[in-house]
């Protein structure tokens, strides 16, 4: 095994894995006679093959470590066939080389509850936690007030890259975010020289790339970066600029993961900030309208 390059040795591993999660299952266990002439523990091959609605030479091959691509709905039958809890479904997952997207945000990393007591002791300034990725895991009711369409998408949406690549210019948050989109995605691709070969990560980069050409362009400069402070420009429906610098932190105990603070610049910005924090009304871009229209008319199609 010495020799091995790293895609045989995944390969090898993943082929291991799959034998000892299949040969721990008793038959009936499964839902099958357990019959009295098994040379093997367990389940055999044809039988997790036909459990999970899959070939048994497309599985065979999949057992024996050969280089043939898997599906995230197969792997997901697979899973299932094999009974496998969270931690193994997502072991699965990497040694396929498959991005994970049916995996929820909240199977991430776990903050301590401390770290939600300390975004609300911020407000009225806001405040949230994210992943090297950019997932956004926690937050305030500032951050809320400012950026409401970005918390209230589903946990798989939740990403500030995402949004400030994708978002409509008539109703982003975020007045500068030109000047944002390249610091950012050089922020992305530093961390990312830490998750090399990570499907989850490839599968994000390859959606980025899908959805912006923009992103895409700024991803092959290779630029690099880490964190720093920003001069950040948000805009709301009652208030066209409001000027704040955000710092981050990293988060103790969930590695990963820091805390993002966007300090207002100004008197004016702190107080607007008081005042929309105040007020439970959800203020609108004069776009929100035909945005929920055009919303509406996908669902029914």
């Amino acid at each position: 095994m010495g020799n091995m390059n790293s895609t045989a040795l995944r390969r090898h591993e993943l082929a291991a894995f799959l034998r000892s999660r299949r040969e721990r299952i008793a038959p009936e266990d499964a839902g099958l006679p357990s019959g009295h002439r098994r040379r093997t523990a367990g389940l055999r091959r044809e039988e997790v093959a036909q459990l999970s609605g899959v070939g048994v030479t497309w599985y065979t091959w999949l057992e024996q470590g050969r280089p043939i691509r898997a599906s995230v709905q197969v792997l997901e039958a697979v899973a299932r066939t094999l009974q496998l809890d969270t931690i193994e479904r997502q072991h699965l997952f990497r040694l396929a080389e498959v991005p994970d997207t049916t995996r929820p945000v909240e199977s991430g990393p776990q903050l301590p509850p401390q770290v939600q007591v300390v975004l609300d002791g911020l407000s009225p300034i806001p405040a949230s936690v994210v992943t090297e990725r950019f997932d956004i895991l926690a937050w305030n009711s500032a951050y809320e007030v400012l950026l409401p369409h970005v918390v209230q998408t589903a946990p798989s949406e939740r990403n500030s890259l995402l949004s400030l690549f994708t978002r409509p210019e008539c109703c982003s948050a975020i007045e500068n975010r030109a000047d944002q989109r390249a610091a950012l995605v050089a922020q992305l691709r530093a961390a990312y020289g830490h998750h090399v070969g990570d499907p989850a990560w490839t599968g994000f980069i390859r959606r980025m790339e899908a959805a912006s050409p923009e992103f895409a362009a700024m991803w092959a400069t290779q630029d690099v970066a880490n964190p720093h402070y920003l001069a950040k420009v948000f805009r709301h429906p009652l208030y066209p600029r409001l000027e704040m610098t955000s710092s981050s932190f990293a988060v103790q105990g969930t590695p990963g993961t820091r805390m993002v603070v966007y300090t207002p610049d100004n008197a004016p910005t702190r107080a607007a900030m008081e005042r929309l924090v105040a007020d439970p009304v959800q203020h609108h871009f004069p776009c929100w309208p035909a945005h929920q229209a055009r919303t509406r008319d996908l669902l029914t199609i």
